[in-house]
């Protein structure tokens, strides 16, 4: 899979080297030129780097990690994102004592009004970036969950399997209205993290358990608060 990077700081560098250690083809854009070729030699891999076009050209699928920057700013026109998977891995800024709001729209819904025609997907937002360094083991192990939301399910197959691909197990969360939820698992997970000071590793492993063999509390039965 040919996969450029747009905005290539902490998240879109280890995803970036994890997808590359993968064997994928992994493209550095950035503002510069210069900027992105400098982030493809300190990663190695036998990555490539340059502009961010460049990066959108070169990519089938591509790494969004520019908060709350409309495409337009950091692209010479969105037409060349035009049918592009587009992963969308980032969260709203964290207030004061973590008093979030409402999310009565996401980040990624956000981003696909301004990309039309290309295909949003959601996922990678659930996680600081050193959950990163323990890719493939001992995610595999722990079987640390990685949540996707998109309209496109043939987009969102994709992005599954590039998350399965470093050790994650992904989680179809369905419609890209959901990346709201998705975005507020994020803020209660960076509550954990910095406001319970859980720490940086925190994570969410969705566990589906096997059936109770016997009902000795009754099993599940209608119920009514009067």
């Amino acid at each position: 899979m040919k996969i450029g990077i747009l905005g290539s700081g902490n998240m879109g560098r280890s995803l970036g080297i994890l997808w590359a250690e993968q064997k994928h083809e992994v493209f550095f854009g950035a503002r510069t030129a210069e900027k992105g070729k400098a982030i493809a030699e300190s990663a190695g891999n036998n990555t490539q780097g340059g502009t961010n076009d460049q990066a959108v050209a070169f990519g089938d699928v591509l790494l969004y990690t520019i908060r709350g920057v409309n495409p337009a700013e950091v692209l010479t026109s969105v037409d060349i994102l035009d049918d592009k998977i587009i992963i969308d891995c980032n969260n709203y800024d964290i207030p004061e004592n973590f008093a979030y709001p409402p999310i009565e729209i996401s980040l990624a819904e956000k981003l696909a009004s301004e990309v039309p025609q290309a295909r949003v997907v959601k996922a990678f937002n659930t996680m600081a970036q050193e959950v990163f360094e323990l890719s493939p083991q001992p995610l595999k192990e722990h079987q640390v969950s990685v949540f996707v939301a998109g309209d496109d399910a043939e987009a969102r197959k994709t992005v599954m399997n590039l998350a399965k691909d470093i050790g994650f197990v992904p989680v179809d969360c369905g419609e890209l209205r959901f990346a709201r939820q998705l975005e507020g698992i994020a803020d209660f997970i960076r509550y954990l993290m910095f406001g319970q000071q859980l720490g940086s590793y925190a994570t969410i492993s969705v566990q589906t358990l096997p059936e109770a063999q016997n009902q000795r509390l009754g099993g599940r039965q209608s119920s009514s608060l009067y």
